[in-house]
């Protein structure tokens, strides 16, 4: 079981290579795990749930999942 200080480490590295790099976070996490030899299930255990929703934001931009309902505000 992934401790926090886990979590939140990975997934702040994964943002940072995100933004750096200019790619999808999912693409920085397939890669990361490459490089450093993670398995793509382990590093599943790994991703919070600022990630997840980050994610989840990026997924719809391109229509890979359905837009969620929003509100209009």
């Amino acid at each position: 079981m992934a401790t926090r200080e886990e979590i939140s480490e990975f997934s702040a590295r994964i943002l940072e290579m995100a933004d750096e790099q200019g790619q999808p976070c999912m693409d920085v996490i397939i890669q990361y795990c490459s490089e450093t030899g993670i398995e793509v299930e382990i590093a599943a255990t790994l991703v919070s749930a600022f990630l997840k929703a980050r994610i989840r934001e990026e997924a719809q931009s391109v229509n890979l999942i359905k837009k969620a309902a929003k509100l209009p505000l």
